[in-house]
C-alpha cells in the first residue's frame, strides 16, 4: 500500500473516530484499516493513537501529524484537479508534424477554421518528408503518407493513396497517349525521388497477385511531390502521383488523368499520436477536426474521389 493511501486511511480514522467507520466510509475491512495505520506509524517511527477496548485517541503527535498531512493532500487535490482542468481544456501549443505536399495542400488551408474554433491552441507545423521519430522529437501529432507501423503510437487512417497518371491536356493533344505499360518508354516521364533513401518512386500498374512495378525512361527527376503536378502541366511527359497532389491540377484542367487510379495496399494517409492515458484534449480536437475535414473533401479511410476517375 502506498504511502498516500495510507495517510488516507488515518485521515478517514481522525475523521470518523474509530476504525470500523472508516473501513465503512472507505469500503475495506476493519482489519485492512487497523493494519494500514500500524504500518503508517512503523514507517514514520511515530505512534499516532492512544488505543483502548473503548476509544480511539490521537495522540500529540497524532494530532500534529494529521494537521500537516490534511493540508499536504488538500494541496496535492488541488494541483491535480487543476492539471486534470488544463488536460480537459483544448488550450496550449500543439507541435505537429506533416508531409511537404500533404501539408501544404491539405493541412494548412484547414488551419484557419481550426484557429477560429480554438484560438487557444497555438500549433507549431514542421514540413518534413524524411522519417520523424513522434516520441523522440516531442510531437504531438503526426501526418504520415505511405506505409506505418508503430507500437507505440494511435494510428488512424484518413485515406488510401489512390495513384494517378497524369499528363497535360497539351501533351495529350499532340501525342499518341499509351494504352498499357509496354506502350510507357515511348514517352518521357517525371519522377519523384525519395529525399531520406535517394531512391525513385516507381511507377506503379495494378497486377496479381499484386501491383507491378515499372521503370520507365525519365526526363526529369524531383524530390518536391507539387514540382510533379507542375512540369506535367508544363507538358514535359507523364508522370505518376497521390491523389492528393494531382487534386488541383485535375481540379482545374491543368493536367487529365490517362488512367484509372490504382490503390496499392497498404498505402495510405494516416494521422499519428503517442499512445497516452489521459489525452490532452488539444490533441484529441485538432485529430476530430482533421478527420472531418478530410471527410468533407470526399476521402475516407476505405476511398477517395479519385476512384470515381
Amino acid at each position: 500500500m502506498d504511502k498516500i493511501r495510507l495517510l488516507r486511511f488515518f485521515l478517514a480514522v481522525i475523521d470518523h473516530g474509530s476504525f470500523s467507520a472508516a473501513a465503512q466510509q472507505l469500503a475495506v475491512s476493519p482489519s485492512t484499516v487497523s493494519k494500514a495505520i500500524q504500518r503508517l506509524e512503523q514507517t514514520i517511527g511515530i505512534q499516532l493513537f492512544q488505543r483502548s477496548t473503548r476509544h480511539l485517541r490521537l495522540t500529540t503527535e497524532g494530532e500534529q501529524y494529521g494537521f500537516q498531512t490534511r493540508s499536504l493532500l488538500e494541496q496535492l487535490d488541488t494541483c491535480d484537479q487543476n492539471i486534470k482542468q488544463k488536460n480537459d481544456v483544448p488550450k496550449g501549443k500543439l507541435r505537429i508534424s506533416v508531409p511537404i505536399s500533404y501539408g501544404r495542400l491539405y493541412v494548412r488551408p484547414l488551419l484557419k477554421s481550426f484557429n477560429q474554433l480554438y484560438p487557444d491552441i497555438n500549433i507549431e507545423l514542421s514540413y518534413d518528408d524524411r522519417y520523424v521519430d513522434i516520441i523522440e522529437q516531442g510531437f504531438d501529432v503526426c501526418i504520415r503518407s505511405g506505409t506505418v507501423s508503430d507500437s507505440r503510437l494511435i494510428i488512424r487512417q484518413l485515406s488510401p493513396i489512390d495513384f494517378l497518371i497524369c499528363a497535360s491536356p497539351t501533351y495529350v493533344k499532340h501525342h499518341s497517349m499509351p494504352k498499357s505499360a509496354r506502350e510507357f518508354k515511348q514517352h518521357p516521364w517525371i519522377r519523384f525521388r525519395y529525399q531520406q533513401t535517394g531512391r525513385l518512386m516507381p511507377i506503379m500498374m495494378p497486377g496479381r497477385p499484386s501491383h507491378k512495378e515499372f521503370d520507365p525512361d525519365q526526363s526529369y527527376i524531383v524530390d518536391d511531390g507539387e514540382a510533379l503536378v507542375e512540369l506535367c502541366a508544363d507538358g514535359l511527359g507523364l508522370t505518376q502521383m497521390p491523389h492528393f497532389i494531382a487534386r488541383n491540377g485535375l481540379l482545374d484542367k491543368r493536367v487529365v488523368a490517362l488512367f484509372p487510379s490504382f490503390h496499392p495496399n497498404g498505402y495510405g494517409v494516416f494521422v499519428l499520436y503517442p499512445k497516452r492515458n489521459y489525452l490532452p484534449e488539444r490533441v484529441k480536437v485538432f485529430v476530430d477536426f482533421l478527420c472531418q475535414q478530410i471527410e468533407q473533401l470526399d476521402e475516407t479511410p476505405r476511398s477517395t474521389w479519385a476512384r470515381a476517375i
